[in-house]
């Protein structure tokens, strides 16, 4: 009697136009997200520019009105080298950081304060409320007869400009903080400062980093107001000394100066949120 075997099905070895694809890592999904933002973002303002390069080149706008590219660029290397630029975008950046941090402070401390407090709420809101309407040209002549014309008047005024959307923002989200939640925590144990920084506060992180984002857009649209007030250096003088001379090339600079530098800043805030995120959400 034999005894029969069957063989085992043969596999085929694997070959290289089998082997399926690695998945894209972590890092090289998050490079090609990078650079897709980073283009993408870069698309308006290269076609803004080209368009402007056309337009101005061309002779369709007399640069008495739009001057070209190109006599912006010698403007910015005129001032660089007089050594005016650097001095205008570091006294400017000065007062726009030593206003917003001073104004976002104390808008985040009135914002707890009315958020919070229903005592806080009724004292404050009403006065608050007015003074936010008031335009900032508006404060320029009490500032120039209580404080002149020093670094003082122009840094209040910043600070009124920072202020509001912080207070604001801040005030409006704690009062919408889920009350089971607070009530939950309470529970627990936490009280004052314990449940504003273990509860309240981390639910109002992004909110808060919102107003933070508007209050520092704000700071330098005040600027421009501020170096109104007898200012010798700074963007804001750039923006109207030029105007008023009929240089107009520095007056696109100035603007554009004030658009890039704005940016950056903000984009620091977004870093920051990020972080505050991860930390405290």
């Amino acid at each position: 009697m034999t005894q029969q075997t069957t063989d085992a099905p043969s596999r085929p070895a694997p070959t290289a136009t089998s082997r399926p694809a690695a998945p894209a890592t972590p890092r090289r999904r998050f490079v090609d997200r990078k650079w897709f933002v980073i283009v993408g973002g870069a698309l308006i303002p290269v076609a803004v520019l080209l368009t402007w390069h056309l337009v101005s080149e061309n002779g369709i706008v007399p640069t008495s009105q739009l001057p070209s590219p190109t006599m912006v660029w010698l403007a910015l290397i005129d001032l660089i080298e007089r050594g005016l630029f650097w001095q205008y975008v570091a006294i400017s950046t000065q007062r726009v950081l030593i206003g917003f941090a001073i104004g976002a402070t104390l808008g985040l401390l009135f914002g707890a304060i009315v958020g919070l407090s229903k005592l806080g709420d009724i004292l404050l809101t009403p006065t608050l409320g007015a003074l936010r309407a008031v335009p900032s040209l508006a404060w320029l002549p009490l500032l120039i007869l209580w404080l002149k014309l020093g670094e003082e008047s122009k840094i209040t005024l910043i600070i009124i400009g920072s202020f509001f959307p912080v207070y604001t923002v801040v005030a409006s989200a704690l009062r919408h903080v889920d009350r089971q939640l607070i009530e939950a925590a309470r529970a627990f144990g936490l009280h004052g400062t314990r449940l504003f920084g273990t509860v309240q506060l981390p639910a109002v992180i992004p909110e808060t980093i919102a107003g933070l984002r508007l209050a520092l857009a704000q700071a330098w649209l005040f600027l421009v107001a501020a170096e109104l007030l007898g200012a010798s250096m700074g963007l804001g003088f750039l923006l109207t000394d030029s105007t008023n001379t009929g240089r107009l090339d520095r007056t696109f600079l100035a603007i554009i100066l004030l658009a890039v530098i704005g940016k950056l800043s903000d984009s620091l805030i977004g870093v920051f949120e990020r972080w505050a995120v991860r930390r405290w959400t």
